[in-house]
């Protein structure tokens, strides 16, 4: 199982680009396998990654995740390619629905759909990043266009898939799927299944299972569980990652964060690599003033690196 580092949801040092880049430069120094930038309300992440891109050498870039509701697919896979290119074929495009409240209380768009809205943005831009020539007459979308981007290779796709319809179109027509807030046994039972099934179906090879959690070491598990509740307390609302928290039996997101010390943490990690996730991204909590070092200390130890993210 490969770990990366979460980065861009918080508005700490990271929040500002030079922040950002400076993390992408430890991430890799610190031997993990990638950087995970969020796509919320500051940083562009596909611009920000394919910033990184050129001033990385080995690192993977991924975004978790860009929303696809205001952009474009077209608009999407030129951002991608040039970000594939700027990287040398190491960016990944993590992209995902987002939330009701966000698409129609605060951006004015219609949240209608939302696996139609999927499938057909799927059905464009795969093609689109193949550098295809696209005539396709949907419900939602009708594109006729083509896209090139000298010296880049189509990114692997992943999509924010938690539901039962998400899970089995991504399986079919995505790389894999990208999950926030999904317990190991919500993973074990309801992800990894699904999604497989849906892949082996459509012929395509084993789909990617890149699950995000919050993570802390820490002697104080208590304290730092109030800590991640309180931060991090949206997450409970939300109706898709409330689902999940749900199957899980999770009263919140603290329920689900790996909290304690090393030990108990690397056998946590072994039970989400044994249910099936092939890359694990890392939101670290930092919840006391030792806490966040601890942590990436012992991650890095996971990878075999030296901590400096």
């Amino acid at each position: 199982m490969r770990i990366g580092i979460m980065s861009g949801a918080t508005q700490g040092p990271e929040a500002s680009l030079e922040g950002l880049l400076e993390k992408a430069a430890r991430v890799e120094q610190g031997g993990f396998a990638a950087l995970w930038m969020a796509n919320i309300f500051g940083l562009d992440a596909i611009t920000t990654l394919a910033i990184a891109g050129r001033q990385t050498r080995r690192v993977e870039l991924g975004t978790a995740v860009v929303p696809t509701y205001p952009r474009h697919p077209l608009a999407m896979a030129q951002q991608a390619l040039t970000a594939q290119a700027a990287s040398s074929g190491r960016f990944v495009l993590g992209i995902g629905l987002s939330h009701r409240i966000v698409i129609e209380d605060m951006l004015g768009l219609s949240f209608d759909k939302p696996a139609r809205h999927m499938r057909e943005y799927l059905e464009v831009l795969q093609p689109l990043l193949r550098g295809e020539q696209v005539r396709y007459k949907g419900e939602l979308f009708r594109v006729n266009a083509q896209v090139g981007v000298p010296g880049a290779t189509p990114p692997p796709v992943l999509v924010a898939a938690l539901g039962p319809q998400m899970l089995a179109l991504t399986g079919r027509l995505a790389d894999g799927t990208i999950t926030w807030m999904c317990g190991p046994r919500t993973l074990e039972e309801h992800i990894v299944p699904r999604i497989a099934a849906a892949a082996r179906e459509a012929g395509r090879s084993a789909p990617r299972i890149v699950a995000g959690l919050p993570i802390v070491v820490t002697r104080d598990v208590e304290a730092a569980r109030k800590t991640i509740a309180e931060q991090l307390v949206i997450y409970g609302q939300l109706p898709s990652y409330r689902a999940m928290l749900d199957r899980e039996g999770a009263a919140g997101p603290a329920d689900v964060a790996l909290v304690g010390e090393e030990k108990a943490l690397g056998i946590e990690l072994d039970r989400l690599r044994d249910v099936g996730v092939t890359d694990f991204v890392a939101a670290v909590a930092a919840v006391d003033e030792d806490a966040e070092t601890r942590t990436l200390d012992f991650l890095a130890s996971r990878v075999g690196g030296q901590r400096s993210a």
